[in-house]
């Protein structure tokens, strides 16, 4: 019975005291300025163009099923109007914010974290403490803050690309013209709407760059260690996701609705 008590409760306790632990020390070296802003440049370039084609394609998809479906509901009640506001609500409020965070912690999220792991496991994060050199401002914080800039970019970049998608379906499929389509999305967008998408990557992008760093820094157990440290990230970093999204949803409809 103590096992199972300090398996299910005391352990991820102790756990979750350690990652704030962890988020301290990576927000002391960031507010004390020791940034290394070549390094996070870098983590900006390895992150950003590696998985940016991948969320463009997948918005595309997204917004052009939306219109597909949009396009079919509405014209049963002679609303066929509407797409372009359906499309572009449910991509700016929900999907795009949603979406890149999952596709940004599976692909560039794994990587941050076998990247501190590898590290970990071979001693280079010793090495370098015992060089005079903080690991957390050599090596965490840089990918930290790139996690935080990359990731509201490639949500912005989601919503235009999805956007142009049901844009396409809306124009040679609904045959709505192309300025009433694009002038009823602008008309159909409010500031909640932006407010929430973008309030939503904010919090998703922190999430993520915690997450995924942390579990890189404290990765043990060598080659396997790395792959389970990995996979603890990415399911992790997609649970607090869909998770924080509901609470996020309901506090800002609460607010402004």
């Amino acid at each position: 019975m103590a096992t199972l008590i300090n398996k299910l409760l005391i352990n991820p306790l102790v756990a979750f005291g350690e990652s704030i632990f962890f988020l301290r020390d990576v927000l002391r070296q960031i507010f004390r300025g020791r940034i290394r802003f070549n390094e996070v440049g870098k983590q900006i370039y390895e992150q950003g163009p590696q998985i940016v084609i991948i969320i463009a394609m997948t918005s595309v998809a997204s917004g052009v099923v939306l219109a597909m479906q949009g396009n079919v509901m509405m014209s049963r009640f002679g609303a066929k109007d509407y797409i372009s506001q359906l499309v572009a609500m449910s991509l700016v409020r929900e999907l795009s914010p949603v979406f890149t965070a999952l596709f940004f912690s599976g692909i560039a999220g794994s990587r941050i974290t076998a990247e501190l792991g590898t590290m970990n496991v071979n001693d280079q994060i010793l090495a370098t403490r015992t060089l005079g050199v903080d690991p957390i401002e050599f090596l965490v914080v840089p990918r930290f803050l790139a996690t935080l800039i990359v990731l509201p970019i490639l949500c912005v970049i989601s919503e235009v690309v999805g956007i142009m998608g049901g844009y396409f379906i809306g124009v040679y499929e609904a045959h709505i013209p192309g300025s009433y389509y694009i002038s009823q999305t602008l008309r159909g967008l409010r500031f909640i709407d932006f407010f929430s998408g973008f309030a939503k990557i904010l919090v998703f992008s922190w999430i993520v760059a915690w997450v995924c760093c942390y579990q890189g820094y404290i990765t043990r157990g060598g080659s396997l260690g790395v792959g389970r440290y990995t996979t603890r990230a990415v399911a992790l970093s997609i649970i607090n996701v869909v998770v924080f999204n509901a609470f996020l949803t309901k506090i800002i409809l609460a607010i402004w609705e």
